[in-house]
């Protein structure tokens, strides 16, 4: 069993939980409260700026030129490609800024960044997997279970479904997959221990949003 077979499984119950929660369930069906997306797209600009730095460290420190580039493309990805669709939402949704940074979009931009300038390589890999991996199954079972043809959040969904983000994804689980090879028992570990507390931060994240969770 390769090292991304295990950690996925050891999150299992997580993504099972994230699928059932009320803001995944309502976006799907195209009943989340507007107010609530907004929150999150505000909460998730900020997020992508962050993400796209901790993706530019990694880039920076990770031995192999080949991932080097691959950690290039996912910071552009994440900084340029998705707040343009950050963009579009804001001024279809009304919202005229991100505002203030909020509990859970502060402690997983901080535990990402400070996990990639400090921990293993591997490790920092591991940390930032699940934005990509969690996002594309979510993304995947929204599009196969979605009953409304004209569901409001239908550009978020198609995003994260697509051909384009899955092929992100998986050079990602590949990349993970390939340092894990070259790691030791208790290295996995350290990586399968970043990998679930991030799963856990997206549970979060997506639950502060449809709660609102402020400071």
């Amino acid at each position: 069993m390769n090292w991304s077979t295990n950690a996925w499984e050891q999150i299992q119950p997580i993504y099972n939980t994230i699928i059932k929660m009320p803001f995944i369930t309502e976006l799907m069906d195209g009943t989340l409260p507007v107010e609530k997306f907004q929150f999150y797209m505000a909460q998730d600009s900020h997020y992508l700026e962050h993400f796209g730095r901790s993706l530019s460290i990694i880039a920076s420190r990770i031995q192999d030129m080949t991932d080097t580039l691959a950690f290039i493309q996912f910071a552009e990805g994440a900084i340029v490609v998705e707040n343009a669709l950050h963009e579009s939402y804001f001024e279809e949704f009304n919202l005229t800024g991100k505002g203030t940074m909020q509990p859970t979009c502060h402690h997983y931009v901080h535990t990402l960044k400070s996990t990639a300038t400090l921990a293993n390589i591997e490790v920092a890999v591991a940390a930032v997997l699940p934005c990509f991996w969690i996002y594309r199954e979510v993304g995947v079972f929204i599009y196969e279970n979605q009953k409304s043809s004209d569901n409001p959040y239908k550009k978020w969904i198609d995003t994260y479904a697509g051909e384009d983000f899955d092929i992100l994804a998986k050079q990602a689980i590949e990349i993970a997959d390939r340092l894990a090879s070259n790691c030791t028992t208790a290295q996995q570990y350290l990586m399968t221990d970043a990998f679930i507390t991030s799963s856990r931060l997206e549970f979060q994240f997506w639950d502060g949003a449809f709660n609102l969770k402020t400071w």
